[in-house]
């Protein structure tokens, strides 16, 4: 409701929390308390004479308006009210400089409205309207306060889409524009709901990266939804969030990869299941460039078909089947026809997870964005310098300390 009109009658009363310092200005009752030019007189606290021959009425009405009339540098989501006690809200607006009215809702009881959308950045807003006391006179409801212009604004990104089914290693990813000074602050704003409960945290990975991930694997079949209130949000040094985002996406069947670069083997599980049993060739170890992290890795991406460049041993733009991708430092599940020998047998791969292309298709076919793949038996770890995702690699009491609340 973009403002309101419409008197009701009757005395009503209404305690309101404080965010910032109000004013409280005492209706001008006709013939009492009123100043000479009409305006609302501050309440000083003492109790005016009625003039001759009218009798002395109840204690005067008071409007409160949040924040205070005058105010400067409020920010665009804090709560904005204008309240009434001895009386009701007849009418009221709340116009931003170019006259269009802000959406409210008026308190079921008539003594207060507050305002139901974010306002913007440096704009000055003012008030208008009448309150009407409980023996039915008027007073104007006037005043104005301007919202903070900012230093500037920071957009977010995140990995997870609307509607989209994922799987139950998938970490949620929130990337800033910009470092962020004060990441307790966007922290709090950020909140993860699940349909059933499930454990997790938020870890800052550096000063633009915020990743939420369950302790566990996510149970299969959540619903999962994001609400990312970073509008308004003050980061530090004048810089302030762009905008807010939502994410709503499920959890799909519950399907880990396990991977051993010493029995050569990719096994895919379904419900704790083997599903399917792969020979494979993975990184080889005697060459440290080469070898295949351990550890959890997360599915990433699916490509039919995939160009391989690696300018340290000279190959470019080499064209593999069925290609998934498990990390940001090159490694992928594919095809690969020429190490069909060694499949099974040895690793020679240059740090690829290597299946012949019949099997890598069947495993391309059962793969879903966010399925855990866990690599055991070789001499390097997945650590952070293997870009997004590592998430799994740091241990839950580690990720929780990276939290801006912890």
């Amino acid at each position: 409701m973009a403002g309101y009109r419409g008197y009701r009658g009757g005395t009503r009363r209404l305690l309101l929390p404080v965010l910032a310092t109000g004013v409280v200005v005492t209706l001008g009752l006709t013939g009492c308390g009123s100043s000479t030019d009409g305006e609302a007189t501050p309440s000083s606290g003492r109790t005016d004479t009625a003039p001759q021959g009218q009798a002395a009425p109840d204690p005067g009405t008071k409007i409160s308006l949040r924040p205070a009339a005058g105010a400067r540098d409020v920010s665009p989501v804090a709560p904005v009210e204008v309240s009434v006690t001895d009386g009701e809200i007849e009418d009221v607006t709340l116009t931003n400089p170019a006259g269009k009215e802000v959406i409210g809702k008026l308190s079921a009881d008539g003594t207060s409205w507050r305002v139901g959308e974010p306002l913007g950045f440096g704009k000055t807003y003012t008030w208008s309207g009448t309150a009407v006391g409980a023996g039915g006179e008027r007073q104007e409801i006037t005043g104005a306060f301007a919202t903070t212009t900012p230093n500037g604004l920071v957009g977010t990104s995140i990995n997870t889409g609307d509607g989209k089914t994922y799987g139950v290693a998938m970490p949620i990813a929130v990337t800033f524009d910009a470092p962020v000074s004060d990441k307790a602050a966007a922290e709090r704003a950020m909140t993860v709901r699940t349909s059933v409960p499930v454990e997790g945290a938020w870890a800052w990975l550096d000063d633009q990266r915020a990743h939420w991930r369950p302790r566990n694997y996510w149970p299969a079949g959540t619903e999962v939804t994001v609400d990312l209130r970073l509008y308004g949000v003050p980061y530090g040094d004048g810089v302030y969030g762009a905008a807010d985002m939502t994410s709503r996406f499920t959890i799909g069947r519950d399907q880990v990869v396990k991977a051993n670069t010493k029995t050569h083997r990719v096994r895919v599980l379904r419900d704790g299941r083997v599903i399917q049993d792969f020979p494979a060739s993975m990184g080889l170890e005697s060459d440290p460039g080469r070898v295949t992290n351990s550890g959890t890795h997360v599915v990433m991406s699916k490509h039919e078909t995939y160009k391989m460049t690696n300018p340290r041993y000279e190959y470019f733009n080499v064209e593999v089947p069925w290609a998934v991708r498990i990390s940001n430092n090159g490694e992928f599940i594919h095809g690969y026809a020429p190490s069909i020998p060694h499949q099974g047998e040895r690793n020679v791969s240059h740090g690829c997870v290597n299946l012949s292309p019949a099997n890598a298709e069947v495993y391309f076919d059962a793969a879903q964005i966010g399925d855990p793949v866990e690599i055991t038996g070789s001499t390097n770890q997945l650590d952070a310098s293997d870009g997004d995702y590592y998430d799994w690699a740091i241990p839950w009491d580690e990720w929780t300390g990276m939290s801006a609340l912890s």
